[in-house]
């Protein structure tokens, strides 16, 4: 019998100085048996700096015709495709060309250097992606959030990102390896 996800819900308050947005969301994120706590914050921190009312968690991690979250317009086009750790060069491409911007929030210390390193002429090519690599200790400190059910503060101010659980605060730090022309990380 195969293992079922694990439901987490998550009352999420963002004030995001940087684009003035400032809303709450309850959010219901399912995490698949193979998904460790630390991704699941990272997809979690990826909705906070880039909420939006119609951005939503797809379905990434099993469907590879899906994104870890996206945001589609009115009619169904996919304005922003992210999807979140390493994935392969060519669903980043094809992702590319379903979508009109691309962000990879990847993490995991010396393997993402190889990773880039490996496919860096490939992702040169698209145009409409970014790369943000997020240091290992600062999602290892997300993952000291997670609980079954999560009230969670974000601020976003001056390029600084802080997740906090009203009793522990984690400054998320953001590094750049592909800048998208339309999506700016303030550093």
């Amino acid at each position: 019998m195969a293992i079922k996800a694990t439901i987490f819900k998550a009352n999420l308050q963002i004030a995001d100085m940087e684009r003035h947005y400032y809303q709450d969301h309850s959010l219901t994120m399912a995490r698949h048996p193979s998904e460790t706590d630390e991704r699941m914050m990272v997809r979690l921190l990826a909705f906070a700096l880039h909420a939006h009312e119609y951005l939503e968690f797809g379905q990434g991690m099993t469907n590879d015709e899906e994104a870890d979250l996206w945001l589609k317009d009115l009619t169904g086009s996919i304005e922003l495709w992210i999807d979140v750790g390493i994935p392969d060069e060519k669903l980043i491409r094809k992702a590319c060309g379903r979508s009109n911007q691309v962000l990879v929030y990847c993490y995991g210390g010396r393997v993402v250097d190889m990773w880039y390193a490996q496919n860096a002429a490939q992702f040169g090519r698209q145009k409409n992606l970014g790369i943000i690599n997020l240091p290992v200790a600062s999602t290892q400190a997300l993952a000291k959030l997670v609980q079954r059910n999560m009230n969670l503060q974000c601020t976003i101010q001056d390029g600084q990102v802080w997740l906090s659980d009203g009793s522990t605060s984690v400054q998320v730090e953001r590094v750049v390896l592909k800048q998208s022309p339309s999506v700016r990380v303030n550093e």
